[in-house]
């Protein structure tokens, strides 16, 4: 038993039904699962305050918590989450190009403290911001600059292992630059794959979300640092992978990798 909360986001299995989704991550290993609370997934944003906590309920009939939520900032989302006892809402930044990103984040900073933050104070929940590779604030000084006049009580940073390493980012340093809004560690893998051949004009990269041994981010030292400072809460597995056929296979050789690690 580790001192930290496994979870898996369940995004790569929306067809099973909830109690099929319970019996696959408990039989994976894991202590609790975050759900994508999005259009086409077992429940919708609009059927959140009736269904999230069925959802909760069927979890822990396999000992299994709902331990965040992706999902927009809506009101109702707050409440169905308050009514299920969901603590996180995860949320990312996109960064709207012709408005710049000076602008989109003062613009993000006012919806926190005008609309957010109150949601969060009136339903007990917390915001949690995740940093993005590509148009999103990307990285963990983006996340920081954002949110670090915010109460860390209702606006968290969640580091991602993957995205920050898409962006140049060191594992320590990342983490030591959020460490005061740190309220989940996300642990996925990518490296860059190039697209064209040497005889092009100009080189095109994209993304390849891989195993957790094998991209540029490494968990060792990423749980060599949280266990170093202590850090007791959740660390989500985020099952991205980009060979989306071989996602149960890697899911369950991460879990396995994890464990090992934090022993």
């Amino acid at each position: 038993m580790t001192r930290n909360p496994l979870a898996v986001f369940t995004k790569p299995w929306k067809e099973l039904s909830l109690p099929e989704l319970g019996r696959f991550v408990a039989d994976l290993g894991f202590n609790g699962i975050e759900f994508p609370l999005r259009e086409g997934f077992q429940i919708e944003p609009a059927e959140a305050e009736t269904k999230l906590p069925q959802l909760v309920k069927v979890m822990r009939d396999y000992n299994l918590e709902v331990y965040s939520v992706a999902a927009d900032t809506d009101e109702r989302i707050f409440a169905a989450c308050a009514a299920a006892g969901v603590p996180i809402i995860r949320i990312m930044i996109r960064i709207n190009e012709r408005l710049g990103y000076l602008a989109v984040e003062d613009q993000v900073r006012r919806e926190l403290e005008e609309k957010v933050v109150p949601f969060c104070r009136k339903y007990g929940i917390k915001v949690g911001i995740q940093p993005h590779y590509g148009n999103f604030v990307c990285n963990a000084m983006g996340v920081k600059h954002l949110i670090e006049s915010f109460d860390p009580a209702v606006i968290g940073a969640i580091w991602d292992s993957g995205h920050c390493a898409l962006s140049g980012e060191e594992p320590e340093l990342g983490l030591d630059i959020v460490w005061s809004h740190l309220c989940m560690v996300n642990l996925k893998n990518a490296f860059y794959l190039r697209m064209n051949g040497p005889e092009a004009e100009w080189s095109e990269w994209k993304p390849y979300f891989t195993s957790g041994r094998h991209g540029l981010a490494s968990w060792p030292r990423v749980v060599a640092y949280l266990q170093r400072r202590n850090y007791r809460g959740v660390i989500c597995l985020t099952a991205e992978y980009t060979d989306k056929a071989q996602v149960n296979r890697l899911i369950k050789e991460d879990l396995a990798y994890v464990k090992s690690l934090l022993q």
